[in-house]
C-alpha cells in the first residue's frame, strides 16, 4: 500500500511540473528569461556586432544589404522568427515568407556557429541597417566564410528568380524608393512601330549593354539617354516596358511632383542601382510649370551633371507630347542621345494592329480603311487598339467600328476647318486698297448679287442691239418679250 501511494505522489508531482512548465511557456516567462540571459551575455561582450547599412556614406545603395535581404528570406528559420510577413508567390497557392523590416530577428547556423540578424533604423536619417550578432569565439573561424556563403546563395536565388522591379519615389519623410514587381507584358515583338526603326533601337540597346570597356576607353560614363515624344496613346509607355524587358533592367519611375528640391533629386539618382532604366514622363509639362520645386539647372545636372556620373550601366528615358516648345539646352547631344518620334496611327501601323489584335493579315475592308487614312484621318494606336479589343469576337465588326471612328475624326476635322475658314473670312474678308482703307465686304449673299448683275447686263445688251437693228413686226416683238421673261427668271 505504501509503495502504491509513493508512486501516486510521484505521478502527481510529474503532472504538476509539466503543467507549471506549460504555464510558464504560455506566459512567456521562459522567453523573458532567455532575453535576460542574452542581455547579460551582450553586456559581458560575449558577442560581437556588425552593422550593414542600406546606403553608404555617399548615399549609394549598399549591394551587400540587398544580398543579405535575399539570403535571410531564404532561411527556413524565418518561419520561426518573432515577426514574419506572409505573401502570395508566383502561383496563387504559394505562400512566401519575408522578414519584417521593423521587428524581425532571424537566426541562422553556419559551421555549427549560431548567428542572429536584426534590423535597426537610424533616428536621424531613417536609413535601415542589418545588424549581425556573432559569438566572439566563432568570429575568427566562420566570419569570412559565412559572408562568402551569403553572397553565393543570394546570387543563385537572384539568378533563379530574376524579376524586373518597378521602383517609385515616395515623399522625403518615408523610404525614398518603394519597389513592386514589374509585370508590364510589352516586348519589342508586341510594340507597334516601324520595323526598321524598331530593329535600330534594339541593336542600339544591345550594343550599349556590351560596351563597358568601350565607354571607359573613351573616358565617358557608361549610360545612354532616350527621348520618346509624340501625342498621348501612341505607345511611349509600352515602349519603355519593352526596353526594360529587353535589357532585363529594373525601372525607376521618377515622380517629379514628389521631389522636394534639386538636392532631393540628386539623392534619388544616387540611390538608383546599376542595370536600371530611369524614367521621367511628361518632361515638357514639367518644364512648362513655373512653380515646380526643381529648377532647370537641377534638371540639367540630373541629366548629365557630376551626380549622374556616380553610377554606371543606366539608361535614362524622357517622354514628351511634343518637343517644339522645349529649350534646346535640354535636348542637346550628351543630355539626350536618341530621339524617337511616336506619331498617330497611319495605315501601316493599322495593319500591324489588325494583325496583333485580330489576327488579320488582309481583309476586304482594308482598302476602305486605307482610303480614309489617305483622306487625312488620324487616331492614336491606343484608340484603335481599344476598338479592336472591344470587338475582337468579330473582326469585321471591329473594322467597321474603326472605319466609323476614322470617318468621325475626318468629319470633325472638316468641321473645324470650316469654322476656321469662316472666322478667317469674317476677320480678313475686307480687301484693302493702296490707301490702306478697307473696301467692299464679301459674304455668301454676294452670289445672288452677281446673278442679278448678269441678268441686268443681258437686258442692257439686248436693248443696245434693238437700237442698231431695224424695227420688228408685232410677232417678232412678242417673241423678244418672251425671251426677256425667260432670262429674268434664270
Amino acid at each position: 500500500m505504501g509503495g502504491f501511494m509513493a508512486f501516486f505522489y510521484f505521478l502527481l508531482f510529474a503532472v504538476s511540473l509539466v503543467l507549471v512548465l506549460r504555464f510558464m511557456s504560455k506566459t512567456s516567462l521562459v522567453h523573458k528569461l532567455t532575453k535576460l540571459w542574452q542581455s547579460l551575455a551582450d553586456r559581458f561582450r560575449v558577442y560581437q556586432f556588425y552593422k550593414i547599412p542600406q546606403f553608404n556614406e555617399h548615399f549609394q545603395e549598399n549591394q551587400l544589404y540587398g544580398k543579405i535581404s535575399v539570403y535571410l528570406d531564404s532561411l527556413p528559420s524565418i518561419e520561426d522568427s518573432d515577426f514574419t510577413n506572409l505573401f502570395t508567390g508566383a502561383k496563387s497557392n504559394d505562400i512566401v515568407f519575408r522578414h519584417d523590416a521593423n521587428n524581425s530577428a532571424v537566426h541562422d547556423t553556419f559551421l555549427s556557429a549560431k548567428l542572429s540578424w536584426t534590423i535597426q533604423k537610424s533616428q536621424s536619417d531613417g536609413i535601415r541597417s542589418f545588424v549581425l550578432k556573432i559569438n566572439r569565439s566563432d568570429k575568427r573561424r566562420v566570419f569570412r566564410q559565412y559572408f562568402q556563403h551569403i553572397l553565393t546563395v543570394a546570387d543563385e536565388i537572384e539568378q533563379r528568380n530574376r524579376d524586373i522591379k518597378l521602383y517609385m519615389n515616395l515623399s522625403r519623410e518615408n523610404e525614398r524608393w518603394r519597389s513592386v514587381p514589374f509585370t508590364h507584358p510589352a516586348t519589342f515583338d508586341t510594340v507597334v512601330m516601324d520595323a526598321e526603326l524598331k530593329n535600330k533601337v534594339r541593336s542600339d540597346l544591345e550594343n550599349f549593354s556590351k560596351s563597358k570597356q568601350y565607354y571607359h576607353r573613351l573616358g565617358r560614363v557608361w549610360k545612354r539617354s532616350f527621348l520618346l515624344y509624340g501625342p498621348s496613346g501612341t505607345g511611349k509607355t509600352s515602349f519603355v516596358a519593352a526596353m526594360a524587358r529587353f535589357l532585363g533592367y529594373d525601372v525607376y519611375d521618377v515622380d517629379m511632383s514628389k521631389v522636394a528640391d534639386d538636392s532631393d533629386l540628386k539623392m534619388l539618382l544616387l540611390q538608383t542601382t546599376p542595370k536600371s532604366l530611369i524614367v521621367v514622363e511628361d518632361l515638357d509639362r514639367f518644364l512648362a510649370e513655373k512653380s515646380t520645386a526643381v529648377s532647370l539647372s537641377g534638371l540639367l545636372n540630373f541629366m548629365d551633371g557630376i551626380v549622374s556620373s556616380c553610377g554606371e550601366e543606366r539608361v535614362l528615358v524622357f517622354t514628351m507630347n511634343g518637343k517644339d516648345q522645349v529649350d534646346q539646352l535640354v535636348l542637346r547631344p550628351g543630355r539626350v542621345d536618341v530621339h524617337i518620334h511616336f506619331p498617330l496611327c497611319d495605315f501601316s501601323a493599322f495593319k500591324s494592329l489588325a494583325s496583333t489584335y485580330l489576327g488579320l493579315k488582309e481583309h476586304k475592308l482594308f482598302p476602305q480603311v486605307e482610303e480614309i487614312f489617305h483622306g487625312g484621318a488620324s487616331l492614336s494606336p491606343a484608340a484603335i487598339g481599344e476598338i479592336m479589343i472591344s470587338n475582337r469576337s468579330s473582326p469585321s465588326r471591329a473594322l467597321k467600328s474603326v472605319i466609323s471612328a476614322l470617318q468621325t475624326n475626318v468629319d470633325s476635322m472638316k468641321g473645324a476647318n470650316k469654322v476656321g475658314q469662316t472666322l478667317s473670312n469674317s476677320s480678313s474678308g475686307r480687301s484693302v486698297d493702296e490707301s490702306g482703307e478697307p473696301s467692299a465686304v464679301f459674304c455668301h449673299e454676294s452670289v445672288h448679287t452677281v446673278r442679278e448683275f448678269r441678268k441686268l447686263y443681258g437686258l442692257l445688251k439686248m436693248g443696245s442691239r434693238r437700237k442698231e437693228e431695224p424695227p420688228l413686226d408685232s410677232s417678232s416683238a412678242e417673241k423678244l418679250d418672251g425671251l426677256r421673261h425667260e432670262r429674268l427668271n434664270l
